[in-house]
């Protein structure tokens, strides 16, 4: 996760050169790759992942990105071996803290996404202080989407509206996402996938209707600020129109 240095304001490359997203969410693939072409450990690769974080974040948030969200393990990672996914909960477990006090110098506000029941109560009142450390930070912020599915979150929101009595002509979408992991946060702007896969695995379903996305064959440890500039890059020449059509050029006589 990043360190004080890594949120530094300093203007990035093309820092003017078109409109920043302010929301950009990252599906963070090929660790196990990673580790597969050194011959080394899943583990090893996950390891490497999160190091990468702190560059990643520092690069984006130089860039002027408010908003960062890093998928981190989603709800059927569960179902990967049984040794992987202690490792990932070992890493966790050791990185919070530290990563938690750099997080806080540098005024990032820490959230969670997902689930935290299926989670070991000593990870989950660590995940819980550190967003109570991280509270009232404004720099900048950072979701983790751990334990983490797009249709579990939809079927949590709708459980709950049914558990609050909402009358049906009082549901809208501005209420129903009231109810998501991530109320009051924005829809991400841009989606970034590395890893060289095309697809959105379960992910921010539905805040990602009109994100626009990236793909990217570079795996997520060997992401870096030269990628993120292309990611960036790409999405000032992306026309959003939301649905709608573009406005038509104004007349020489109007």
């Amino acid at each position: 996760m990043p360190t004080a240095d890594s949120f530094s304001h300093h203007p990035g490359p093309d820092h003017r050169a078109g409109p920043v997203p302010a929301h950009v969410a990252v599906i963070m693939d090929g660790n196990g790759r990673w580790a597969a072409q050194r011959r080394l450990p899943r583990h090893a690769g996950h390891r490497k992942g999160v190091a990468n974080i702190r560059r990643v974040v520092g690069a984006l948030s130089e860039r002027g990105v408010s908003v960062v969200t890093l998928y981190a393990f989603s709800t059927e990672n569960w179902r990967r071996p049984s040794d992987e996914v202690a490792a990932l909960m070992s890493i966790l477990a050791e990185e919070i803290e530290p990563q938690t006090r750099e997080l806080h110098e540098a005024g990032i506000r820490l959230v969670h996404l997902g689930d935290l029941a299926p989670l070991e109560a000593g990870l989950q009142r660590a995940i819980t202080k550190a967003q109570d450390i991280t509270r009232d930070n404004t720099a900048a912020t950072l979701n983790i989407a751990f334990n983490y599915g797009g249709r579990d979150e939809i079927l949590q929101a709708v459980r709950r509206i049914l558990a609050d009595g909402v009358p049906a002509e009082q549901l809208d979408e501005a209420l129903f996402s009231r109810y998501l992991y991530t109320d009051g946060c924005p829809d991400p702007d841009l989606i970034i996938r590395t890893g060289g896969e095309q697809r959105l695995s379960n992910f921010l379903l539905w805040q990602a209707a009109y994100s626009e996305y990236y793909h990217t064959p570079v795996l997520w440890p060997d992401l870096d600020a030269a990628e993120l500039d292309l990611a960036l890059n790409a999405y000032r020449q992306r026309r959003r129109r939301f649905g709608a059509l573009d406005k038509p050029p104004l007349s020489d006589e109007a």
